[in-house]
């Protein structure tokens, strides 16, 4: 199911003043259901509509993702019983392979995310002008990021996906040691297990996937003004900060999903900006409006957005730089 049906009623009333935003008087608003895409922004679109597609699809199998716990207890606790050894080999294989699939689309997404970033800052038009011309690009790059928050939600609290790698990977290099041909070793060779391994290893894995693309992305575009990049980043964050706060746009949202989406998607687009941008999103010269940000999210119900908060706190690069003010960590404490 693809992401954005969970958001139907929002219809295109999103009104956004960005005099809110950049201090022009322009209009625009970012129609993150309805958004169609035109013609010069097809072939980007299709492209990424086939990763996005199988989204929800990873989200469901990580969401039921139970791990071999109790298989590997058994194991570990009777090391010289053949078959409870074999019983817990055999459960984890299989999640093995789901861990791989996992960590596949997390290339897939850093792809999709390159082309969207390429699309969105080109020259000549500015990244306001991008965003109003390009809503469908922008739809997808706001469902790319909701789907990395929820992905990563989910990853935090379950710690069975790290234990059942390791147990992995230290039954495979035993099984080497003593010759013993492993059932499921073509699944996950040693350099794919290597780098699987680094990404499972991240708190937050699909985020870092996501702000090393970006800033991989600015380095490599050396002909392209990092502000291209760091303007998009900030204003995709306040039209979603003023959606939030503005009872006027927010009076519209007829799904109440509408509202864990542009919060997630204005969490996800800080982390990018504070990543590639050289002084950060807390810094006083920011473009963004890290303290309206934050009172937004403290504005929600306070269990509907720990996940978030502890995403600013612990995946940001400035948070606890000198340059932040002492009222931003507070805020954030």
């Amino acid at each position: 199911m693809p992401l954005s049906r969970e958001f139907a009623g929002m219809g295109n009333l999103i009104k956004v003043l960005t005099r809110d935003i950049d201090h022009n008087a322009a209009h625009f608003f970012l129609d993150f259901e309805n958004a169609q895409p035109t013609e010069s922004e097809k072939e980007i679109y299709n492209q990424v509509n086939v990763v996005l597609k199988d989204a929800e699809g990873i989200l469901e199998d990580l969401q039921s993702y139970r791990g071999a716990g109790h298989e590997i207890r058994e194991a570990i606790q009777h090391p010289a019983d053949e078959k409870l050894q074999e019983k817990a080999w055999g459960a984890v294989v299989p999640l093995v392979g789901k861990l791989k699939k996992f960590y596949e689309f997390s290339q897939r997404l850093e792809a999709a995310l390159r082309g969207l970033l390429g699309a969105l800052t080109s020259t000549p038009y500015s990244p306001t002008q991008h965003l109003e011309r390009e809503q469908a690009l922008a739809k997808q790059f706001a469902e790319i990021l909701h789907f990395t928050l929820r992905f990563d939600e989910l990853k935090m609290t379950n710690p069975a996906i790290q234990n059942d790698f390791s147990y992995y990977r230290r039954t495979l290099s035993r099984m080497r040691i003593n010759n013993v041909p492993a059932e499921g070793e073509n699944e996950v060779n040693n350099e794919l297990a290597n780098r699987m391994s680094l990404f499972y290893a991240e708190a937050t894995p699909m985020l870092k996937t996501l702000s090393d693309a970006t800033t991989k992305f600015v380095s490599e575009n050396k002909n392209l003004p990092i502000e291209n990049t760091t303007d998009c980043l900030s204003t995709m964050a306040s039209v979603c900060r003023v959606m939030l706060e503005t009872p006027e746009y927010r009076s519209r949202f007829t799904n109440e999903e509408t509202v864990s989406f542009c919060l997630r998607v204005m969490v996800g687009v800080i982390i990018l900006y504070d990543h590639v941008h050289p002084v950060g999103a807390f810094a006083k010269t920011s473009k963004i409006d890290m303290k309206g940000c934050i009172k937004v999210l403290k504005d929600q119900p306070p269990n509907s957005v720990e996940g978030l908060l502890n995403a600013l706190r612990y995946t940001t690069k400035h948070l606890n730089d000198e340059t932040t003010s002492k009222q931003i960590k507070s805020m954030l404490q």
